[in-house]
């Protein structure tokens, strides 16, 4: 069971682009989110979930939690563009350490403008950093991106962005993928989702206080790549609580 539900976590995640379009699902039209749970009735949480991703973070309640290891030594290996968003493959190594677990990171991917919102504010771009642990479990480090001063180490990875769906590239420069990340890793954290199908609840978020900063010609070529925005909009809390640490 446990092998099977590390299966469907990877293949929501869009580790494989082959795996999610299986079931066509969008952020348009008759595929877009408002109607992702009539799409099959493997997304039905996507509707009857009551703790989906993403969400607006206010009246949070800060701790004194221990902070969070991040251990980010690899270089990325490939990036693709799988109509869903620009995901970023990487080798095996890099962790997460998270309530005195080990997470490994899977891929991270990019959605703009943010799904996650602080404040009611938005943000121009935010990454997602996709780890699991040995039981299949999910944590999600998302970093938001404010226009701004070039980002050097996205330009690396951005250099090789594909124009078409589902041919990847090879990352032939190396990355410090800590870079991408704020030095500070305070952070606000809550039990959610996956914000694509099929929206599989459990997930631990732990979102960045500090956003980054990319150009306006970086978003620009993402977006461009994307042809229309890949957010899926805030969900209800229904009574959850976050925490800021």
């Amino acid at each position: 069971m446990k092998f099977k539900l590390l299966a469907i976590i990877l293949a929501a995640c869009s580790i494989s682009a082959f795996a999610s379009e299986q079931t066509h699902w969008s952020y348009e039209g008759n595929g877009a989110p408002q109607n992702w749970s009539k799409i099959s009735p493997e997304f039905s949480e996507c509707t009857n979930g009551k703790n989906q991703s993403p969400v607006d973070i206010h009246n949070s309640f800060t701790v004194h939690a221990t902070p969070l290891s991040l251990s980010y030594l690899a270089s990325p290996e490939s990036i693709v563009n799988n109509g869903h968003s620009v995901q970023v493959n990487v080798p095996k190594g890099d962790t997460l350490i998270a309530d005195g677990e080990t997470f490994t990171l899977q891929q991270f991917h990019f959605h703009s403008p943010s799904e996650n919102t602080i404040d009611g504010k938005s943000f121009p771009m935010e990454a997602h950093f996709v780890h699991t642990n040995a039981a299949g479990e999910i944590a999600v480090v998302a970093v938001m991106f404010n226009v701004g001063d070039e980002n050097k180490e996205l330009a690396k990875i951005w250099e090789k962005m594909p124009s078409e769906h589902g041919k990847p590239a090879n990352i032939t420069e190396k990355v410090n993928l800590a870079k991408l990340l704020p030095a500070e890793h305070n952070h606000y954290r809550f039990s959610g989702s996956l914000t694509t199908p099929p929206c599989t609840e459990g997930v631990r978020w732990l979102v960045m206080k500090q956003p980054q900063t990319l150009s306006e010609a970086q978003l620009e070529k993402f977006q461009h790549a994307m042809h229309h925005a890949n957010n899926r909009p805030v969900q209800d809390l229904h009574g959850r609580v976050i925490v800021a640490e």
